[in-house]
C-alpha cells in the first residue's frame, strides 16, 4: 500500500451496533474512494489484550479507548497521496454527506463520537 498521508481513527462500537456501523462504513468506503482516497480500511479489534513479557509498560487499545465489555474497539484509516490531497478529498466527501443527510441531522450514530480519537498522519515509513 502506497500513500503519503493517513487519517487514522480509534473508536468503540457497542457490540449491538456493529452491523449498523459496518453498513455505514461500507458506504463511507465507497464515497471516500469515489472522491479519490487511495485506500479505506475499517478494522475491528481481534487480539487487543497486551501481556508484555519483556517488562515494557504498555496500554491496550481497550484501555486507551476506555471500552466497556459491551464494546468492540475499531482502528480505521484512510490513505491519501499527501495532506493537500486529503484535504481536497475530505472537502468533497463532507459536501456529499451534508447534502445527502441534510434532512436527517438528528439521525443517531451507531457509536458515540465523543469516544472517538482522530488524527492526520504523514507517512514516515511505508511500502
Amino acid at each position: 500500500m502506497k500513500g503519503g498521508y493517513v487519517d487514522g481513527f480509534m473508536l468503540t462500537i457497542p457490540k449491538g451496533n456493529v452491523a449498523d456501523y459496518t453498513k455505514m462504513a461500507k458506504e463511507g468506503a465507497k464515497v471516500w474512494k469515489k472522491f479519490g482516497a487511495l485506500a479505506y480500511y475499517e478494522c475491528e479489534g481481534d487480539d487487543l489484550v497486551i501481556a508484555p513479557s519483556n517488562g515494557m509498560k504498555t496500554r491496550s487499545f481497550i484501555d486507551a479507548s476506555k471500552a466497556k465489555p459491551e464494546d468492540t474497539v475499531w482502528f480505521s484509516f484512510i490513505v491519501f497521496k499527501n495532506r493537500k490531497h486529503r484535504d481536497a478529498v475530505n472537502k468533497k466527501v463532507m459536501a456529499f454527506f451534508e447534502e445527502k443527510y441534510k434532512d436527517k441531522a438528528d439521525q443517531k450514530m451507531p457509536f458515540d463520537p465523543r469516544k472517538m480519537a482522530y488524527g492526520g498522519f504523514k507517512t514516515v515509513v511505508g511500502q
